[in-house]
This record gives C-alpha cells, structure tokens and sequence, in this order.
C-alpha cells in the first residue's frame, strides 16, 4: 500500500551528492531502477533525472520492519529513503557518478507501487518504437531520453538568453489564424460562433512577425508551435517547435552574422562543441551541381561530376536521349567499391529507381585491372578512358551515372552518395559542418497546379540583379533566400522581405493571385504595408531537428516529448479519434465516409 510523504523533504536528488557529503543525514526520493538481495543486505539502485544511488539497506539500521519492506521493492516503485552518505564499502562503480558513495538507508517509504514495465527502463532501448510511443510516460524514464530533453531545455534557455542581449523582443503570436493558400496543408479549426468559417494553425508566425517590423518592434523573436499537414520522415512531425526571429533594417550579412553568434554560442554551452565562424557559404545551383541537394552534406566526397560534354557524342542512348531533351549525364565516384557484386549492385539500381530513375549505369574498376560497365558496348575503349578519366576514378572505384532531367539526376545522385556514405560509415557524428545555401530560385513550377509557386513564400524578395526576367524567364529569378544547412539536414531558413508595393504586386501576379484574390488572403498585411513599412528580413530554426543533432538522435521523436508516427497519430492517447456527435452538431459539421475509408 502506498505511502504518505508527510513530514518528508527531499534534501537532494540522487546525483547531488557526492564525497563531500560522507556522514551527512540525506533524504532521496525516485524510483527503483533494480534490487540485489544478498540476504543480509539489500542492495536498490535508485533512479530519477540526475542518475543512479546505490542504497542499502541494513536491518540492524533500517530495522526489522524496513528491511522486509525493502524485500518487497521491485522495478518502477517509487520510494522515499532517509539515510547517511558513506564511502562504498564494496568496489567502486567508476562508471557511475555516485559510484564512490552509497546511502545508508535508516528509514523507507513505498509511495507507490508498479505493475512490471512493458519494457526494461534503461539506455540505448532495442524495444521497437511502437511500444515505446505506446507507452512513452515510461519510455520518457529513461535516462538517454531525459537527457535529451534535459538538453533542449537548455538550448531553449540559451536561445532567450543570447536573443534578450542582443536586443530581441519575445512576442506571442496567435495559434489560431487564417488559412492561406500557399505552402503545406493546414490543420483547420472549425468555429462555433462563426458557422461555416475556420481558423488555420499557423505553420508558422511569418505574417505575424512581418506585421511586428511594421510595428516597430525592430527586433523580434519567439520559440513557438507550428503546424503542417504533411507527410511524415524522420525529422519531420506534424506539429514541430519554431525559433522563429525578424529583424528591420538589415540585409543577409546582419541576419547571418547573428545567427552564426547564435550558433557559436548554444553549441559551446550546451554540449562543449566549439564552432568556427563564419560558415561557408554556397549558392543553390553550386549545391545542386556538386552534391545534388540544396541541404549537402559536406562531411565527405563524392561529389557529382558533370560528364555530359564527354559522352554527347556515344551511342548510348539513354546518356544521349537524355541530352537531347535538355537534361544532362553525371555521375558520383564511390572509392574502393569497385568489386561490389551483381546482387549489390542491382540494389543500387533498385534504390535509383525509388527516387524517380528508369535505371543506374555503373562502371567497376576492379582491383584485379579489369573494367566491367553496364554500357560498355555502346563505347570505345578510348571513350570509356576518356569518361573514367573525366571522372578522376582510379583501381578498384566504382562509378554511377544518372542520365535524365536534371531534378531526376541531382536527387538519384545525391540520394545515392548519402547512402554510400552510410554504408561506408563516413558520416562522423560529431563533425558539424555548417553551410549556408544561398540564392535560391525565387520560383518553382508545379506540375500539379501548372503554376510557378514561390520556393520559399510569396514575400521574399528577389535578386535586383535578375528581377527583368521576371515576365520571360520567371524560372531563372534567384531570391535573397538563405539556409542554415548542417550535415545534410535543413536547420532553418529565411530570406530578405518584399517591402515595396510594385514589387509585391507583381509577385502575386506571377503567382497567378488576381488582386482581389491577394487582398482576400493578405490584405491585413498588405494594408500595413500602406503605412510605412522598414526594409525588413528573418530566420526560423526547427528546435527539434537541431537538438536531434546534438543528442546524435536518428529521429526528433527522441527529443520531443509527446511525437506522433509516421500518419500522424499519437500511439498513447490514440488521437485523432472521433469526437461526439453533439459536439459536430454545435460546429455545424458532418462527417461523411468516404469510400475504401
């Protein structure tokens, strides 16, 4: 039966002891991480946020009734113990930070019981990750996870603190707004009191945080919930945390160098790792020609090499077919994997495919001298020296080309150096190079909708310098657009804002928006714009996914909380559910069942 508290203190938590508290009188409380009978003596480690204590229990100390209670301890109890801090009498636990000191314990309270775990409470879990997020109050016990979020609690604080010197004002902005019809889906909000109307949970503050320059808050900033119906990855959720910030009168060097200090400075403070700044710095076509991604990963080769000028003239003609429709050849060196076999191969080829490829031509150059290509015979030995050459391979690489459109080719390509990276364990966890991946296009062309959409949003500005081509090569116009990159993973981004009116009205207009339709949608913000508006830009990181970097997380499900899976439920609490049929009625809704649903 559970016990009182009554009359108990916590003196310390289990890792705020130490050698300079042997012979002090102590109360620890926390749970029970496991118990070693030795007949005479009982042994419980005991366990909350900070670590382990070893407590034992001496029935010539504790008494006859304590030391039968302790027989009765089991994992996941929940205890109260007053008792003195000795030196271990036993082998020290160097791998312990209290492995010098045990507790002697004098008196013992069972304020709750446990029925056994589902699973075992201890680092580094093999459980599988449904059964964790089904019961993640449980999965949140054990100590690699309260670390994690032990750290983004810090980083959070750090973030306030660096922004509170540099003159940056925290405002809340609203979690209830309206639906706009640029990037992902909303998650909508019905209204009771307006029948028929919605709100939109904000996928970000944007709007909001330009409105603040206009204001003339100068410097903004806020750590907020964001929102996006999309489709899941392993560092994507539906509702994510936003270090959101903007800043007036400034341009891209002011808003990079506060955030290369920024970074500096949670990096060193939060997990010791000292950062070089500045960053180096990369146009988008830069990225997407040498590493097939706008977020690279450059903490290793294999970069892609164009070879389309050396084999325009073969009588391949997937490499050629592929020219003549405005694409291109490229290829990526993988060293000292040119003896892989048939079946690895076919892998490769298979995993090109899953990215949007018919296929993967490859060459071997094994170590035993003999070359072995997927399209040797459409080739001259001279042309097939010539591309292994223009590739800078040597004995025993393997080469892979990609032929196609070049969005096709720069993401089989890019795709398949990570996951040679992978199996050649290149990617040092604790290398962190940063990037910034600059001048973006402004635009970029929807099949779907068979409309340019802005990459970014529909208020970055774009380059002066490209702003003529505008009407004639819409497709060509870069945008004062920059992310932050950081080993491959997209930490946040930003831009320059439209802040003049002829600039914004064209913008709209190239986005297929008639007037009327963007005064519908934006004119709350447009109509601020009419009264003096100050050059204007801004930044927003995902907390999760910088945190995921620096715990080494494979997933921010491991920093966050309370995540969702893959489609987007919560295992624990098993939202989204149905909700009551009065409930509907008093929103005015329906729910009507579709088919094969």
């Amino acid at each position: 039966m559970a016990e009182s508290m009554r009359g108990l203190k916590r003196s310390h938590r289990c890792t705020e002891v130490s050698t300079s508290n042997i012979g002090e009188k102590v109360t620890v409380m926390g749970w029970v991480q496991r118990r070693r009978n030795l007949g005479s003596l009982i042994f419980i480690d005991l366990r909350d946020r900070s670590g382990l204590l070893q407590i034992v229990f001496d029935e010539t100390r504790v008494g006859t009734d304590g030391f039968a209670k302790a027989g009765t301890l089991r994992s996941e109890f929940v205890i109260a113990v007053e008792g003195t801090i000795q030196k271990r009498t036993a082998a020290v636990n160097e791998n312990l930070k209290t492995g010098d000191i045990e507790v002697i314990a004098e008196s013992l309270r069972i304020l709750s019981e446990s029925d056994t775990p589902p699973f075992p409470i201890e680092e580094n879990s093999q459980t599988k990750d449904d059964l964790r997020l089904k019961y993640r109050y449980l999965d949140l016990r054990r100590p690699d996870m309260q670390r994690n979020l032990i750290l983004r609690s810090k980083v959070a604080y750090l973030m306030r603190e660096f922004m509170y010197k540099e003159g940056f004002i925290e405002v809340e902005t609203p979690m209830l707004t309206k639906s706009t019809p640029e990037g992902a889906r909303d998650y909508l909000v019905p209204s009771r009191v307006h029948p028929g109307s919605f709100y939109a949970l904000p996928q970000s503050p944007q709007l909001f945080k330009q409105l603040l320059m206009c204001s003339g808050y100068d410097r903004y900033f806020q750590i907020t919930r964001c929102f996006r119906d999309e489709d899941l990855r392993a560092d994507r959720q539906p509702e994510f945390t936003q270090a959101d910030m903007e800043l007036s009168f400034v341009d891209e060097d002011d808003v990079i160098d506060v955030n290369e200090r920024l970074l500096a400075y949670i990096f060193k403070e939060a997990i010791g790792v000292e950062l070089t700044i500045p960053f180096p710095r990369m146009p988008w076509q830069e990225a997407m020609d040498r590493f097939g991604s706008d977020k690279p990963d450059t903490r290793f080769g294999m970069e892609l090499t164009d070879v389309s000028a050396v084999v325009k003239d073969c009588d391949f003609s997937v490499f050629t077919s592929a020219l003549e429709n405005g694409g291109s050849v490229r290829g990526i060196c993988v060293p000292g994997k040119g003896d892989l076999g048939r079946k690895q191969i076919d892998k490769l080829v298979d995993l090109a495919k899953t990215y949007g490829a018919k296929g993967l031509a490859y060459v071997q150059l094994k170590t035993d001298g003999t070359v072995k290509s997927s399209f040797s015979k459409f080739f001259t030995e001279e042309g097939m020296q010539k591309l292994i050459d223009a590739m800078g391979a040597k004995e025993g690489d393997l080469l892979l080309f990609a032929a196609d459109k070049n969005k096709v080719v720069w993401d089989v390509l890019g795709a398949m150096r990570l996951h040679m990276a992978k199996e050649m364990d290149l990617l040092d966890p604790d290398q962190y190079n940063f990037l910034w991946v600059t001048e973006f296009p402004l635009l970029e062309w929807s099949e779907e909708e068979n409309r340019y959409k802005a990459m970014h949003h529909p208020f970055t500005m774009p380059m002066e310098e490209d702003w003529d081509k505008v009407d004639t090569e819409p497709g060509a116009v870069r945008a004062r657009a920059y992310d932050i990159v950081l080993n491959g993973t997209e930490l946040g981004g930003g831009s320059i804002r439209i802040h003049q009116d002829d600039i914004q009205e064209k913008m709209f207009e190239v986005l297929g928006f008639t007037q009327e339709q963007a005064w519908n949608q934006f004119g709350f913000l447009l109509g601020a714009f009419q009264y003096g508006v100050p050059p204007h830009a801004g930044l927003a990181y995902g907390l999760d996914r910088m945190v995921m970097h620096m715990v080494h997380a494979d997933s921010i499900r491991d920093v966050i909380a309370f995540p969702k899976v893959k489609d987007a439920s919560c295992l624990m609490t098993n939202a989204p559910d149905t909700v009551d049929s009065k409930q509907l009625e008093e929103l005015g809704l329906a729910v009507i069942a579709k088919e094969g649903v």
